[in-house]
């Protein structure tokens, strides 16, 4: 995402729709993938950026210009991700008819495509096996590349608790990774 101009956040913030629609088209990409990576469904990630963006509307005057824009829209969006992710959290058995029809779909495209996705679908799946404070952080550090400073920002944490939960959060991975080796070599 390419940081806005101040001037740009200040006429949204003041109301001007043009200069939000131009905000909007310059964030809402980044903010749909987060949010899809730590929500892992399409419908939950369109809806999370919806919400994002509703509250970015309301909340524009009171932004200060303390961190920067991309920072203060990461921690929205990871936030209203989190928060999603624990409310759906009951409805967690409850099969998502679009995706199994995704996957069969997605069975009759070529072998390198399979080869991608399923490589994606490892990587989801070990990711899915995360609690979503940990999801959250490794999403942030290793596929948005944000450093440890604009982590803490975001998820306005000390910055040795980024350190620990990073940690905590790739042996996490290290050990789904290994279990899912381990499942494939029985096959």
């Amino acid at each position: 995402m390419n940081e806005i101009s101040r001037e740009s956040i200040i006429q949204a913030a003041g109301g001007d729709m043009e200069a939000f629609e131009a905000l909007y088209k310059a964030t809402s990409g980044f903010v749909y993938n987060v949010a899809l990576r730590i929500a892992q469904k399409t419908s939950d990630a369109e809806e999370i950026t919806q919400d994002v963006f509703m509250k970015i509307h309301r909340n524009l005057k009171e932004f200060s210009f303390k961190s920067s824009f991309k920072t203060w829209a990461y921690r929205i969006t990871v936030n209203t991700a989190l928060n999603h992710c624990r409310a759906s959290m009951k409805d967690k058995d409850v099969i998502d008819m679009e995706n199994v029809g995704e996957l069969a779909s997605q069975r009759n495209d070529l072998k390198e495509k399979i080869d991608r996705q399923d490589s994606e679908a490892k990587v989801s799946e070990m990711l899915a096996a995360l609690s979503p404070e940990q999801r959250a952080i490794i999403i942030l550090r290793e596929i948005e590349g944000l450093d440890y400073k604009e982590i803490a920002e975001t998820l306005n944490i000390p910055i040795n608790t980024v350190r620990s939960r990073l940690k905590r959060s790739r042996e996490e991975l290290i050990v789904c990774a290994k279990k899912g080796v381990a499942s494939h070599e029985v096959r």
